[in-house]
Order: C-alpha cells, then sequence, then structure tokens
C-alpha cells in the first residue's frame, strides 16, 4: 500500500524538509518550500509508478495544470528522477485544459510538454491530450471521454480508474475546472464536461468530473504560496462546501502536500 505515513524524512526516495501530519480522511504533508514540495511530490509519483506498473504492467497519471505542478515536472524529468520510471508504461492524461491551441501560453498541454513530456521517453501515443482548439467544446469532451474509455478498455457504466491524479487549488476553492457554482459540480454521469467560467481569463474549459476523479487509486493535491493559506484551512476543515473538498477518492487515498506558507492557517501548519 502506498502509505505515506509510515514514511520518514529519512526514508529512502524522500526529501527531507517535510512534515507529516494525518487528518481525518486525507493525508496532509507539510513541506518546508517549494522545492521541497516539488522533490516530495516527485518521489511519490515515481512510487506510484513502479508500484502500478509492477502490479498491472502500466501506469495511468493524470496530470494537472499551474504554476506548483511545473516545478514537479520539471524535476522529474532530470536524469536523476526519470531513470527511475518506466515511461513506455506510463500513459499521461489531464484533469483539465483551457480551450486553447496547444501551444498557446496558457495550455496545460504545452506546459506539461515543455517541462516534462518532451524530456522524457513517453511514446507520443501514450500522451491523451484535451483538444483543447476543437470548435465546440462539448464535442471535444466528449472525444475525450471516449479515448477514456478506449484506453482503459472500460465497459459501459464503468469508471476509469487512474493509478495517480495530480491536482492545484484554486484560491476560490476550485481544482481541475470544476469552479464553485458550476453545473457541472453535479454531474453523475459524464467523466468529461465542457464549462463556462464566467471570471476567468478564457473561460471555455474542459474538465474531468468528480465521479472520475474519485474513482482514482491516488489523488495527490499540490499547493504553494501565502495566497492558498485560507482556502487550505478552509477544505481540509470541511468547513466549506467547495470543489476541492469535494474530491475524496472512494477507494482510494488522498494526499496533500502543501509548503509552509500555504499550511500557515492549518492547526498542524506550524509544525516542526
Amino acid at each position: 500500500m502506498f502509505d505515506t505515513s509510515k514514511r520518514s524524512n529519512a526514508s529512502a526516495g524522500w526529501t527531507r524538509g517535510y512534515d507529516l501530519i494525518m487528518a481525518s480522511d486525507p493525508t496532509l504533508t507539510v513541506c518546508s518550500d517549494p522545492a521541497a514540495l516539488a522533490e516530495t511530490a516527485a518521489n511519490l509519483i515515481i512510487d506510484a509508478a513502479t508500484e502500478a506498473v509492477r502490479e498491472r504492467g502500466r501506469f495511468m497519471l493524470c496530470l494537472a495544470g499551474g504554476e506548483t505542478p511545473r516545478k514537479t515536472y520539471a524535476l522529474l524529468a532530470l536524469p536523476a528522477f526519470s531513470e527511475r520510471v518506466r515511461w513506455d508504461r506510463t500513459w499521461a492524461f489531464f484533469g483539465d485544459e483551457r480551450v486553447v491551441p496547444p501551444d498557446h501560453a496558457e495550455s496545460n498541454y504545452r506546459m506539461a510538454h515543455e517541462t516534462l513530456l518532451s524530456r522524457v521517453p513517453i511514446p507520443p501515443a501514450h500522451i491523451l491530450r484535451m483538444r483543447g482548439e476543437e470548435a465546440d467544446a462539448d464535442s471535444a469532451a466528449a472525444a475525450y471521454a471516449a479515448s477514456l474509455t478506449e484506453v482503459f478498455g472500460t465497459r459501459r457504466g464503468e469508471l476509469p480508474r487512474f493509478d495517480l491524479v495530480l491536482l492545484g487549488l484554486g484560491v476560490d476553492g476550485h481544482t481541475a475546472s470544476l469552479f464553485p457554482g458550476s453545473p457541472v459540480l453535479r454531474e453523475v454521469f459524464r467523466t468529461v464536461a465542457a464549462v463556462h467560467v464566467a471570471a476567468a481569463q478564457i473561460p471555455q474549459r474542459l474538465t474531468l468530473t468528480f465521479p472520475v476523479l474519485n474513482a482514482a487509486a491516488r489523488v495527490i493535491f499540490l499547493v504553494a504560496g501565502a495566497e492558498k493559506a485560507k482556502i487550505v484551512k478552509a477544505v481540509l476543515s470541511d468547513q466549506a462546501v467547495l470543489p476541492a473538498a469535494m474530491v475524496r477518492p472512494t477507494d482510494g487515498e488522498l494526499i496533500w502536500l502543501a509548503d509552509r506558507a500555504a499550511a500557515a492557517l492549518h492547526p498542524i501548519g506550524g509544525a516542526r
């Protein structure tokens, strides 16, 4: 079992500079700074990949967008980390995407490609991106859902089960492109949906939905920065109904990685 509660900062494959705290349901790891967070995340990804390939023959990874994952991807692309992953047995998917071409500056695919996917020997056919350039976002969402069904080999009524899903956290409590007040928060059938976020610079987006996120074997939130402290406290204290708090794998692990600045207002934020 992928059990971080049994790890210490001296354990093989882990970085120094973090504290481990068990919350009621998720596991919260407070890292000393963004660099320690990125190294901890990279090692967790490697552990998950190794376990998945050993037990199931392949590693199904769902990538997040945003600045915090960027640091993790850049580190994971370095030989000291990348050589420990069976990239030929790895499939990379995306949790959400803005409706933009893949070479757009705001494309989650572009960020992941530049920092990680173009730097490791993952087969191009194993990279499943959301087609943000499509004119019809609903059709693009349906096409990605069909890709999930095909690659995972799921039957009608079954959900794809990712080995690992990486997620970020917005200051409003959104994750992936699941924003407060969005009708897609109530989705129970579709695995992928097109959403419109009026307040966003690029309002039209594609996102995985809660059914597929909560079917994952493991979910890791990556959160850094003092501007996230209030929302981290709200989500982890269950005092607010926020999209990020609705991510609770039904048969899997939920891990939060936060740097000290992001965890500062949480009761354990000042731990050693």
